[in-house]
């Protein structure tokens, strides 16, 4: 049975770990369409944002990683960007998802793999890639270090993840489709009670962007910085490995 009927883990460690590959495994096959729906659309936008940052143009016959990469989307991107003639490998704990997303390109190499333990050698890829994942470790400073040891010196790291909007008003707002609006979405569309209320919950409890960028120089990455979009909804954090 799914844990949909706990209190939801947000704060870390083992339990945390078993509801995410739980929860993702079961709503797997509407996560797409999902998040399509609940972000109007801007998600793809984001991530081809953040691939025009990651600074594969350095290395366009080069190895990358789509970190957390769930179904794939992030990889797909890169792998269609103009003069791209490397290879993308898509890393995930959750099978289901790597499996449905592996046909969205032949560039694409899905490997089941933990985010804080890659069974990658060290300074292997030219640059990585997170959407919306470094959110769902249960030690978000081991993933850093894990992704700045498997990245080349000079590699970029990119990061999409969920924040809160600094504005009040702005940030009631959101809240109120946070809250009410998203996980009711999530509910109709996918069937699972909660996993759209994790969303909002582990949003809550994650680092906002000025201590993400800490935590970013401090697992090895230097020239950090963020831009947030949407007034804040979600932000896109740059890093370049040491």
């Amino acid at each position: 049975m799914l844990a949909s009927d706990r209190k939801l883990p947000v704060s870390g460690g083992p339990e945390k770990r078993t509801y995410v590959r739980e929860m993702f495994t079961a709503i797997a096959p509407t996560y797409d369409r999902v998040n399509r729906l609940i972000s109007l659309g801007l998600d793809l936008r984001w991530r081809r944002s953040a691939v025009r940052r990651l600074g594969w143009e350095r290395a366009p016959e080069g190895m990358y990683l789509d970190l957390c990469a769930g179904t794939l989307d992030f990889g797909a991107i890169l792998a269609r960007q103009r003069g791209f003639r490397g290879r993308i490998v898509g890393a995930d704990f959750v099978q289901r998802m790597l499996r449905l997303g592996r046909d969205k390109s032949p560039r694409l190499v899905p490997v089941s793999a933990d985010a804080l333990a890659l069974p990658f050698p060290d300074r292997v890829f030219d640059g990585a890639m997170v959407g919306w994942g470094v959110r769902n470790l249960i030690d978000l400073d081991a993933g850093l270090r894990e992704a700045a040891r498997v990245l080349k010196p000079g590699a970029r790291l990119v990061i999409v993840e969920m924040t809160l909007p600094p504005n009040p008003r702005l940030r009631k707002a959101f809240l109120f489709y946070f809250d009410r609006v998203l996980p009711w979405i999530g509910r109709a569309v996918s069937k699972h009670m909660n996993a759209y209320t994790w969303l909002p919950e582990s949003t809550r409890t994650f680092p906002g962007p000025d201590e993400l960028a800490r935590r970013m120089e401090r697992a090895g990455f230097g020239e950090v910085s963020y831009r947030l979009f949407l007034g804040g909804v979600t932000a896109l954090h740059i890093g370049s490995r040491r």
